[in-house]
């Protein structure tokens, strides 16, 4: 059954009643926001049954609507954390992306600034590379998007956008070798991106481009499929784990396409984690790598594909 991403947006009165739907039908709520009056569920749920939610929602005054990116985290990155890169741009391509359901970590590196010494260090590297993409997010120069990328997309595997002030054809031209998508028209960027015209537009062509990266990730994932759907994985954790259900984090579990990053401490709990049973006689062990993330003392999980398991739950 293929689960697709949406948003439901209504209020809180008997939002409860879209709770049940969205289990009943074998979908999943990722993450759920309660502000004042409205309730936010950002959703996995089957294609053929969104008019149905739509349907039950419209009463209680609830709409649904498409969110390409919910069940994603993705790594904004920028030069450095001074003031000549964030926080305008970086914060609007952040949040903007979030609106689309994705979970954005702002990520400012030590060294990334200046022409002829950016660089990547271990550690900055190794937290990108946790992420189901990265957007770099460069200056206004072709010059010195050219010469500092090299250096900067060094050891990075997960799939990259690149932004700038150049148009997108100028960033792919200067671009070798290339990368998997290109936004051009966002460089340094002095204020809020507020008008429609000019600022806007590229932030919603950010999220098509994004949105169709993870795409072509996701389309190459379905040939050698997941031992178990991230989202499901997340239901039995959040199910067996009783910490998670006191966690104060806002997402204490982030679903990514082929894992999960739990906001609990590494040393505490991967012996309990591991053995957490997922079907009969299989455990998180079985079909996924239990890992310390080098974001925090956080635990990444990885889903193994079929073919390294040969368990399909």
């Amino acid at each position: 059954m293929a689960l697709v991403p949406i948003t439901y947006k209504g209020g809180v009165y008997r939002h409860d009643i879209i709770v049940d739907l969205i289990d009943d039908l074998g979908g999943y709520i990722v993450q759920k926001h309660m502000i004042a009056q409205e309730v936010v569920l950002q959703s996995l749920v089957p294609k053929d049954d969104i008019e149905l939610i739509r349907k039950v929602g419209r009463p209680l005054g609830g709409e649904v609507f498409e969110s390409p990116l919910v069940g994603t985290e993705i790594a904004v990155v920028s030069p450095s954390l001074d003031i000549h890169h964030l926080p305008h741009t970086s914060c609007d391509v952040a949040e903007y992306l979030r609106r689309s359901g994705a979970k954005t970590n702002m990520i400012g590196l030590s060294r990334g600034f200046g022409k002829r010494i950016a660089n990547l260090n271990i550690e900055e590297r190794d937290i990108i590379n946790e992420h189901d993409c990265a957007i770099f997010m460069l200056g206004n120069f072709e010059d010195c998007i050219k010469h500092k990328l090299p250096a900067l997309r060094r050891g990075i595997h997960v799939p990259l956008i690149l932004t700038g002030g150049p148009d997108k054809e100028a960033l792919k031209a200067i671009t070798d070798p290339p990368v998997e998508g290109y936004v051009g028209g966002i460089g340094r960027i002095g204020h809020r991106m507020k008008k429609q015209e000019g600022e806007i537009e590229f932030l919603d062509d950010m999220v098509d481009e994004v949105s169709t990266v993870l795409g072509i990730k996701r389309e190459d994932m379905s040939k050698d499929e997941l031992s178990i759907s991230p989202a499901r994985l997340m239901s039995i954790i959040e199910e067996d784990l009783s910490v998670i259900k006191t966690s104060t984090h806002p997402t204490p579990i982030t679903i990514q396409i082929a894992g999960l990053r739990l906001k609990i401490p590494y040393d505490d709990y991967f012996k309990y984690v591991r053995a957490i049973e997922v079907d009969k006689g299989i455990k998180i062990e079985d079909i996924a790598e239990v890992l310390p993330s080098r974001m925090r003392n956080y635990i990444w999980i990885k889903i193994r594909p079929f073919s390294e398991t040969n368990i399909m739950v």
